[in-house]
């Protein structure tokens, strides 16, 4: 691994880590301070649009703020990223989420990995995981087609944050995330019988949003648009 790789990588990490942890730790503290379960998920919803959009402009320019498999299975299917570094930054996702999930967790004096048992798997929990997911896609192939990658940081939470109301899963929509999530029995946890639907949801969702971005925003020439954000930091063609 590159040292260039490694600097990516453990921005993948920390981006992932601190997105999980703001969500679960955000989670704990609204059910902590309040019963009402709609101003608990607004919250949540806040805290995880203000830290998503902070975590794209201060480590986009590093690694292309994926933060997400979905979003990395994606460029490499384009060939937007090299296989090697796409299992790298996967790896570190799902490292960050663990990590992640352990500090908000130890943050409110719970343990550091607790299984939830919050079981989620219905119908239109999958669909809108399907959506939710679809929709992010769509979001950033949408910005980065057009040059406009500088307004990651603002409309990616914006789509986030409005899936989380109108989503009946509340927009996990990040496989990473869900897996981290399975290790918080809190509010915004995850069962482990509930994850693997739910991130075979977010994968055809995922492969809904590319093929929306195709339709709607084709390649405009031979050059590869990366999904990075908030401006390419990937070229599948040059060095590592």
């Amino acid at each position: 691994m590159t040292p260039g790789l490694a600097r990516r990588a453990a921005a993948e990490l920390l981006g992932t880590g601190v997105l999980v942890a703001a969500v679960v730790g955000s989670g704990i503290m609204a059910t902590d301070l309040t019963e009402d379960v709609a101003l608990a998920l607004l919250v949540n919803a806040m805290a995880t649009v203000a830290a998503l959009g902070v975590l794209i402009w201060s480590l986009g320019p590093i690694s292309g703020a994926h933060f997400n498999p979905a979003v990395t299975a994606v460029a490499w299917v384009r060939r937007e990223i090299r296989p090697a570094e796409g299992g790298v930054y996967v790896l570190a996702q799902v490292a960050g989420a663990l990590l992640g999930v352990a500090l908000a967790n130890v943050m409110f004096d719970l343990p550091a990995w607790n299984v939830s048992t919050n079981e989620r798997v219905a119908t239109g929990t999958l669909l809108g995981e399907v959506v939710a997911t679809a929709g992010l896609l769509a979001v950033i192939g949408a910005i980065t087609r057009t040059g406009h990658g500088h307004l990651g940081p603002v409309l990616v939470p914006a789509w986030i944050g409005s899936a989380y109301f109108f989503t009946a899963s509340t927009s996990f929509a990040n496989p990473a995330v869900t897996i981290g999530r399975e290790f918080s029995n809190t509010f915004t946890g995850i069962a482990p019988s509930s994850v693997a639907p739910f991130i075979a949801a977010q994968l055809v969702g995922a492969a809904i949003g590319a093929l929306l971005t195709e339709y709607f925003y084709p390649r405009r020439g031979v050059v590869p648009e990366p999904l990075d954000l908030p401006e390419p930091v990937h070229n599948p063609e040059g060095p590592s």
